[in-house]
Order: structure tokens, then C-alpha cells, then sequence
């Protein structure tokens, strides 16, 4: 009995021994899986610009609009939102980190609501320079630079008392095409004119 009661223990303590093993090797596995379970989803962020092209006139209002949906992230605040043009003489930024940095420049400003993804651009008494290209870009917390297709603006410029706002080269081109039509017509019937004129004489002469 002694020699039994001496092996029960030992088996006891070779159980209890495996178990903690085990234990052991369950932690270690939990603690090298963590490191993935941590790792942040990657954005998925749409920047949405409309419309892809958009005509004002000198001295109006123009808003610019660009939307940001990204379903995973419903929290956008700690996005940062950039607009830039482009257009005959290059690039050029003109806000930066959801600020106007154009100096002495309050006419360009963000009018959106970033929580709610609407990051639009609101630009006061267009001049005949505010045309080009505008991009819309996001920048993730993670790095990733998102951009919209681009928004082209045209000003119409005013001319006259009436704001007239055809061009003057169109008026000339309307006139001169006018003048070529009535040059042709009196080119073509004045043989005919001449053939009657002739008519005309025989007859009285007759």
C-alpha cells in the first residue's frame, strides 16, 4: 500500500503538471494571435466630387461639392482635407489641413460639415482667374491620400449694359457669317438681275 499511495501522488502531480503545460501552450498561441486582432482595418473612403463640371458668372457664388463616405469609419473628424486647382499656369493649393492658406484671401473657404463627410468649397465673387480644374483631396490617418475626379469651373464673363454675355469674337463671328450670307446671295443673283434688266429692255424696245 505504501508503494501504491507513493505512485498516486506522482500520477497526480504528472496530471496536474500536463495541465499547466497545456495552459502554457494556449497562452502563448493567444498571446502571438493578439497582435492581428489589433491591427486596424484599412479605410475605405470614397470622395465623391459633383458637378464634374460647373459654369458661373462673374460676381456669382460658387459651391463646390465633395462628399466623403466611408462606411468602416463612421467618425471622420480626424481626416485632413486639401482642395487645389489646376489650370494654364499649374497647380496651386488653396486649402490645406481643412484651412484657406491663400493670404489676404477670404473668398475660398471649406463650407461643409466634416463629421457628416461634406467637406464643399464655397467660392465668393468669382473673378475670370477662378477658372480650372478643382480636386478635392483626403488624407487617412494611416497615410493614404484619397482624391476626387475633379470639378472644372468656367466664368462667364459680363460685357455691356445688358450683361451681355456672349463673347465679342462670337458677335463678330455671328455678324461676319451674316454679312458672308447676304455677299454670297448677291453674288449668285446678280446675273440673274442682269438677265432680267436685259428682259426688261428687249421688251421695251419692242
Amino acid at each position: 500500500h505504501p508503494q501504491l499511495s507513493s505512485l498516486f501522488p506522482g500520477a497526480d502531480v504528472g496530471l496536474t503538471d500536463g495541465g499547466a503545460n497545456k495552459e502554457n501552450a494556449a497562452g502563448v498561441n493567444h498571446v502571438t494571435a493578439q497582435p492581428l486582432l489589433l491591427t486596424p482595418e484599412p479605410w475605405n473612403l470614397l470622395v465623391t466630387q459633383t458637378p464634374a463640371k460647373e459654369k458661373a458668372k462673374e460676381g456669382e457664388t460658387v459651391v463646390l461639392n465633395c462628399h466623403l463616405n466611408s462606411p468602416q469609419h463612421p467618425s471622420l473628424t480626424d481626416l485632413m482635407v486639401k482642395w487645389y486647382k489646376e489650370d494654364e499656369k499649374g497647380q496651386m493649393d488653396l486649402l490645406k489641413k481643412n484651412v484657406t492658406i491663400l493670404p489676404n484671401n477670404s473668398r475660398i473657404f471649406m463650407s461643409g460639415d466634416l463629421s457628416q463627410g461634406d467637406v464643399s468649397l464655397i467660392i465668393l465673387n468669382v473673378t475670370t482667374s477662378d477658372h480650372g480644374i478643382y480636386f478635392c483631396e483626403v488624407t487617412l490617418p494611416d497615410g493614404k491620400v484619397v482624391t476626387g475626379d475633379g470639378t472644372k469651373l468656367r466664368i462667364r464673363r459680363a460685357l455691356g449694359l445688358f450683361g451681355i454675355e456672349e463673347s465679342i469674337g462670337t458677335i463678330i463671328g455671328v455678324v461676319a457669317a451674316g454679312i458672308g450670307g447676304v455677299v454670297v446671295l448677291i453674288i449668285v443673283l446678280t446675273p440673274q438681275l442682269r438677265k432680267c434688266m436685259l428682259c426688261m429692255r428687249q421688251e421695251s424696245h419692242q
